[in-house]
């Protein structure tokens, strides 16, 4: 997943795996909201995503359910990751659960339909392959608009 190695402020690094997790539950909550066309599973979803936008993922109700029934379960090392890039693809999820919820108010189901199965992809190619689509936007961004931290790398610990 998405490590940054800058010089700077120390951030706080999360358990890869429990964003993993996390997407694959934002995967079924989209696939269900893609299939009944529902609002109110969206909802929810956008719900999700204005506490991992605000105050990080490690604060959701999937993360909440990763820790206390899944992580200790798990043998394998935590892997720890850099909090910021999957803080903003929370933001770019919430981007598309608005518009889809915009779609869904204005009463176009092909608005509602595309995004949320672009944010559907984007949960896919997380949990599915550990590509996080809005982290590399993330460091695309920090890439593009701080120069002296142009050195951003993705590591995977």
């Amino acid at each position: 997943m998405a490590n940054t190695s800058n010089k700077l402020k120390a951030s706080v690094q999360i358990d890869a795996r429990g964003a993993r997790f996390s997407a694959l539950i934002t995967a079924i909550v989209f696939s269900v909201a893609l299939v009944t066309q529902s609002p109110a599973a969206i909802a929810w979803q956008a719900a999700v995503f204005v506490i991992g936008a605000l105050r990080g993922p490690q604060f959701t109700p999937y993360a909440v359910i990763f820790r206390t029934l899944v992580k200790p379960r798990l043998k394998s090392n935590p892997i720890f990751e850099d909090v910021r890039p999957p803080k903003f693809a929370q933001a770019v999820g919430l981007a598309f659960t608005v518009i889809s919820l915009i779609g869904s108010l204005l009463g176009s189901s092909v608005l509602f339909s595309v995004a949320v199965a672009a944010a559907l992809t984007a949960a896919f190619l997380n949990f599915a392959f550990n590509y996080c689509l809005g982290c590399q936007f993330y460091l695309l961004g920090v890439r593009l608009f701080s120069p002296r931290n142009s050195k951003i790398t993705l590591e995977v610990k």
